[in-house]
């Protein structure tokens, strides 16, 4: 997938191009997905396959669903469900489709879910032991989770909500209540704020602006202008794209939601907040974001549902016992106490009594989780609802005599980047110098990390590129690979300083190569020897 590899392309930059430097690694997307990849993509110097098929980003995303993975397991046995049970929603999370395919293709999903996992986890564990530690584990997973994806500050405010108010109940009465729970908020906000600011002024230090993703030309913003894409016509319009997504991929959310709501009524138990609000606040904000036109339909922006869906399964069973805590709290639950006895009781019953009723009810849940894995598998096979995941039959499943539209549109994003491989090996075959190529990595990201010689491109990331870009042939550029200065080429740096180059080489270069592409939404290459070079 594209932004994938183009996070394989700026890590390489930071460790491999000819200027290699940490900030190569860009301020359009958070930090950490390409900051995780660092230790993977080292050992590309000698295993080139490591960038050139984008294997680092598939090492770090295996990693850290696995980790989210893990996550949803810790859940079940904090609260001491039955072993049955946590194995059995584990396995069936581990082996959801979508969770299988963003474990495994580069993408921030793995480690957004990961970081949103362990913050849901220790926030349950606050509610019950009001320890210190499980506060501030949370909030450095959410701080962590802005690094990977902007989108991570709404279950940040969420969590901070949930904190101030609980804090603020638990402590009535008290002289101090205010005081005490806005430390509480302090500790589960103070990493997600000074991961925000750090990340904003290193940004702003570097390139001139705090938030490229909003004001940059690479930006989300601005691919949404230069791309055509418009906003739903119509809120409803929005809603149902949003509801339909989640469904989807969690298709059972509309029976466990009102269940798990009304066993946590029963026994006065608070531990299901964390995960409605923390999971449901990124969907909340994937919906409204998509009815507001600021991004698009697609299908993992939703991705959240899985891990709510197994978190709400496991809730299900009554708590049993006390999760683990290094120090609990002045306000932690104390015995175990029947369900109805108080207000604080975390739902927790004696050892037991979870009876056959309980038992076949929770064996029902698991009968129709396992029944929503083929849904979300038809699901993703659907054009109109996952224009990223569909191809997917395709790659799995060939069907080489197939003549249809859907057919064939599924082979033309499945080969999306061969015609860029094809150019690498091309340019590969000369023999040029280092700093001998200028693009832009709008598109060329593709070219770069296909490149044997990432060294011969001089790309934006370069300190010198500006200067290089208006005098190429007194810095001993010879080539230029430019692209149509239409759609998102209007942002390619090449374009923007001569707008002709694409069309006539701009009176600066003379065409040498005209490379038709095979692959979905990319563009037309042309290939432009700088004159005198």
């Amino acid at each position: 997938m594209g932004d994938a590899l183009s996070r394989v392309s700026a890590t390489e930059s930071a460790l491999f191009s000819r200027d290699p430097h940490l900030s190569a690694i860009g301020f359009v997307f958070t930090p950490l997905t390409s900051l995780a990849q660092l230790p993977f993509v080292f050992p590309a110097q000698w295993f080139p396959a490591i960038t050139r098929w984008g294997l680092s980003g598939v090492l770090m995303t295996a990693l850290f669903m696995a980790g989210a993975v893990v996550m949803v397991w810790g859940i079940g046995t904090d609260r001491g469900a039955p072993p049955w049970l946590c194995g059995l929603v584990t396995a069936l999370f581990a082996l959801n489709p979508m969770v299988v395919f963003y474990g495994g293709n580069g993408m921030s999903e793995a480690l957004f879910l990961f970081c949103l996992c362990w913050a849901v986890r220790r926030l349950m564990r606050w509610v019950r032991t009001d320890g210190v530690h499980d506060l501030v584990a949370c909030g450095v997973a959410l701080g962590l989770g802005y690094l990977t994806r902007y989108d991570a500050l709404a279950p940040a405010a969420a969590a901070g909500v949930l904190v101030f108010a609980l804090s603020c109940q638990r402590r009535r009465g008290d002289a101090h209540r205010f005081a005490g729970a806005a430390m509480d908020l302090v500790l589960i906000a103070a990493p997600s704020a000074l991961a925000f600011l750090v990340w904003a002024a290193t940004s702003w230090l570097i390139t001139g602006q705090a938030f490229q993703q909003f004001t940059s030309q690479y930006g989300n913003s601005a691919i949404l202008a230069q791309s055509g894409a418009q906003a739903p016509s119509h809120p409803v319009e929005a809603l149902q794209y949003s509801v339909g997504a989640t469904l989807i991929l969690a298709p059972v959310l509309p029976l466990l939601l009102p269940i798990a709501g009304a066993l946590a009524v029963r026994r006065r138990d608070l531990t299901p907040l964390p995960p409605i609000l923390l999971y449901g606040s990124v969907l909340g904000f994937q919906a409204l974001s998509f009815a507001a036109g600021s991004t698009f339909a697609f299908l993992r922006f939703y991705i959240a549902a899985v891990p709510l869906a197994a978190v709400l399964a496991l809730l299900l069973a009554p708590a049993q016992g006390f999760p683990p805590s290094k120090r609990r709290g002045e306000y932690a639950e104390t015995a175990p106490l029947h369900p109805n006895s108080g207000p604080l009781s975390g739902g927790r019953e004696p050892a037991g009594t979870t009876g056959r009723g309980t038992a076949a009810g929770l064996a029902a849940v698991a009968v129709l989780l396992i029944a929503a894995l083929p849904v979300t598998a038809v699901g993703m096979n659907s054009q109109l609802m996952a224009v990223q995941e569909y191809a997917l039959g395709e790659v799995l499943v060939p069907d080489p005599d197939s003549v249809s539209d859907k057919h064939l549109d599924q082979v033309h994003i499945a080969t999306t980047f061969s015609t860029e491989r094809r150019l690498a090996a091309y340019l590969d075959a000369m023999d040029l110098p280092p700093g001998s190529i200028v693009m832009d990595t709008v598109y060329g990201f593709a070219v770069q990390i296909a490149s044997k010689y990432p060294q011969r491109f001089v790309i934006p990331s370069d300190r010198d590129f500006v200067r290089t870009l208006n005098h190429p042939g007194e810095h001993g550029v010879i080539y230029l690979l430019t692209v149509p200065n239409t759609g998102r080429g209007t942002s390619d740096a090449l374009n923007r300083r001569y707008p002709t180059v694409y069309e006539n080489g701009a009176q600066i270069a003379t065409l040498v190569l005209e490379i038709p592409n095979d692959g979905a939404g990319q563009p037309d290459w042309r290939l432009y020897r700088v004159i005198g070079s």
